[in-house]
């Protein structure tokens, strides 16, 4: 391997979405990771569909919830609640510089797995935990889901159409952007602390929180607030200091406009065959045309629904005015710069399809993202892991297998690397 981080191997307990975000990163980046799952059940998200990744004839038995946030790692199924699957992490643990775990607050000290169980072993490691809440407090205990840290953490009450318009009320984000965020600081705290025991010689631990991920999300309209007292509400698409900052209708569609200064406003204005919009004492600063606003954004809909999308888009784009259509997801893979980027992986895939995933955004000259292993089969590289690492014999292995340790290795693994 030849990626930035291919020095460091992880040990990744974690499943679901923000722990396994932050791992598919750090694999991204090189790193070895070691995804431990339950035998025969393997990482919940494996059975989160339809839609599964499809086989040769028919849909193999993962979901593509699950192949979204786990290439490029390496799949050991084993039973942790055995003392020797235990024993076995242990071990492990010993060669890996992280550990990223999601488990409950106290669940892991249970099964001898804790941050000062590992510490003990490796005083180098870097141990990660994700939670709901954080390691301490009155809710330490809670589970977290994303969906209940959006709407705790105030996202959903500046998320949806204004109040006092069709359709208002809280609304949340499509994506679990809380377990994306998370895991995106995860990694990078992760990184952070890795830089740090390169002078220490030491490792830490981690505590990320999905509810503060998602507070820290909020802080452009927080400290509006901490500055204002006045509790942020929501705006649907418009942007609550700027106009025109949001959706139009078009003759066949929606696009978005967003005059971010007075110069674009008054290109704008020209497009469209307004001019005197541009220095209608109303509309003229930044202020003005916040405070008139309905007045403003009714004189523009009646212009904009006069062409289509694509007219606007490309006219507005000829005057430096930042503007864009409003494309599903289909539409995203036809984008002409999508395509360019090479925003879709494809990967042949054990079960004997090919697993789609989208790219790593990092974009690195002297060590590019490599997609090395799609995403793995449950237990795909068990006796890889115990035998490269552990120096398991097989006779060893196929005991483990028989008394229920390790999980049985996939009959089949086509494509895999």
């Amino acid at each position: 391997m030849s990626g930035p981080l291919s020095h460091l191997r992880v040990l990744d307990l974690s499943r679901i979405l923000a722990g396994p975000w932050c791992t598919q990163m750090l694999a991204d980046l090189g790193a070895d990771v070691i995804k431990v799952e339950r035998p025969d059940v393997g990482d919940d998200s494996r059975h989160w569909g339809p839609p599964f990744v499809p086989g040769h004839d028919r849909p193999t038995a993962d979901a593509s919830y699950f192949t979204s946030a786990n290439r490029n790692k390496r799949s050991l199924a084993l039973d942790i609640a055995t003392p020797a699957a235990q024993a076995l992490l242990r071990d492990l643990a010993r060669q890996c510089d992280v550990f990223v775990e999601n488990f409950k607050v106290g669940d892991l000290d249970r099964y001898g797995l804790g941050y000062d169980d590992i510490r003990a072993i490796n005083p180098r490691i870097v141990y990660c935990s994700i939670t709901g809440y954080g390691l301490d407090g009155p809710y330490a205990k809670r589970p977290g889901y994303d969906f209940m840290a959006q709407g705790e953490g105030g996202l959903m009450s500046i998320n949806g159409h204004r109040d006092d318009g069709p359709g208002g009320g809280p609304v949340k984000v499509a994506i679990a952007v809380t377990d994306v965020l998370t895991g995106m600081n995860a990694t990078v705290a992760i990184l952070a602390a890795v830089e740090h025991r390169h002078l220490s010689g030491q490792g830490q631990r981690i505590d990320l929180a999905l509810l503060d991920s998602i507070v820290h999300f909020g802080s452009n309209q927080i400290v509006g607030m901490f500055a204002s007292g006045e509790v942020p509400g929501r705006w649907g698409n418009e942007h609550p200091n700027l106009a025109p900052y949001q959706v139009f209708r078009s003759a066949d569609g929606h696009f978005i406009v967003g005059a971010g200064n007075d110069g674009q406003f008054r290109r704008l204005c020209s497009v469209i065959g307004r001019e005197a919009l541009g220095t209608d004492p109303r509309f003229r600063t930044v202020a003005d045309r916040n405070l008139n606003r309905p007045a403003l954004i009714d004189e523009l809909q009646s212009v904009m629904a006069t062409r289509n999308t694509a007219h606007w888009v490309e006219r507005l784009a000829e005057v430096n005015v930042p503007s864009a259509p409003i494309n599903d997801y289909k539409q995203v893979f036809e984008h002409p710069q999508v395509k360019h980027r090479q925003l879709r992986i494809d990967q042949a895939h054990g079960g004997g399809g090919v697993a789609s995933t989208v790219a790593n955004p990092i974009r690195l000259s002297a060590t590019p993202i490599e997609y090395r292993i799609a995403p793995p089969l449950l237990g795909e590289h068990s006796v890889a892991v115990l035998t490269d690492l552990l120096g398991k014999t097989p006779a060893e292995i196929d005991r483990l297998v028989s008394d229920g340790v390790v999980g049985r290795p996939p009959t089949s693994s086509a494509g895999h690397g």
